[in-house]
């Protein structure tokens, strides 16, 4: 598991370095006016994605031929329409104040989000795991996330369910530690053929944390490492989760 982490972050910050890279002698448009809505489309009708400050900037892509409407890149990779008389365009070289270009790592959307799902894969008490992971943003600190998983032995298979509350440590990093409480329940189905007893339903206690990883377009990447006991009215167990997956806020 540690060499596929380290494998995965290799192959980010590689990508990330290509894409700063390519972005080079890119044109930016700053604003100017008190305020810029950057739209979803070239015209009043289509949704605000972005409301930008004076002074920020971003990398122009194009300038719409219909209505003086110039595309631009946000800092998280996704693409807008800004209106020209909000805006200046500045050549990449002129100033270097204000001016940036949007990388493979982006500015967390949590400040913005109201929900998210994320897929995770890796191991539960040493056999294949995958999960299942809603989000719902209270806070960009707090989230509420019931989750479903399913674990597969030689000798059975296991469902994990409950309900539990994420703790973002430091919502405003691209790369940020978090925390992350859960309960819920087991159960745990044998194979025909497997030489152990029927099915068992037992209760969950889980906590754990790890790495979220904000990506360009609203992805992100998470890493997370959890103890979970297993317990009944008089017995309990406890189990390590390792897992790695991609996701989204929204």
């Amino acid at each position: 598991m540690k060499h596929l982490v380290c494998t995965l972050i290799a192959c980010l910050l590689l990508c990330g370095a290509l894409v700063a890279q390519a972005a080079e002698g890119e044109a930016f448009a700053r604003v100017t006016a008190a305020e810029g809505e950057v739209r979803a489309g070239p015209g009043v009708a289509y949704r605000v994605i972005y409301r930008a400050q004076r002074g920020e900037a971003f990398v122009l892509r194009a300038r719409e031929n219909s209505g003086y409407w110039l595309q631009v890149v946000l800092a998280d990779g996704r693409a807008g329409f800004l209106l020209g008389d909000t805006v200046e365009v500045i050549a990449a070289g002129e100033s270097s104040e204000g001016l940036t270009k949007p990388g493979f790592f982006a500015p967390p959307a949590l400040a913005s989000a109201n929900g998210g799902m994320t897929a995770l894969g890796g191991l539960f008490d040493g056999h294949a795991y995958a999960e299942v992971r809603p989000s719902f943003v209270l806070d960009p600190s707090l989230s509420i996330d019931p989750y479903v998983g399913l674990s597969l032995a030689s000798s059975g298979r296991s469902l994990l369910y409950g309900a539990g509350a994420t703790l973002n440590i430091v919502p405003s990093w691209a790369i940020a530690p978090y925390l992350h409480l859960g309960s819920g329940g087991y159960h745990f189905s044998p194979n025909q053929d497997a030489f152990v007893p029927s099915h068992k339903d037992t209760f969950h206690l889980r906590a754990g944390g790890g790495l979220l990883v904000s990506l360009r377009w609203r992805l992100l990447f998470r890493i997370e490492a959890t103890n979970t006991i297993l317990f009944t009215a008089d017995s309990y167990a406890n189990v390590q989760t390792y897992t790695a997956g991609f996701g989204t806020y929204f």
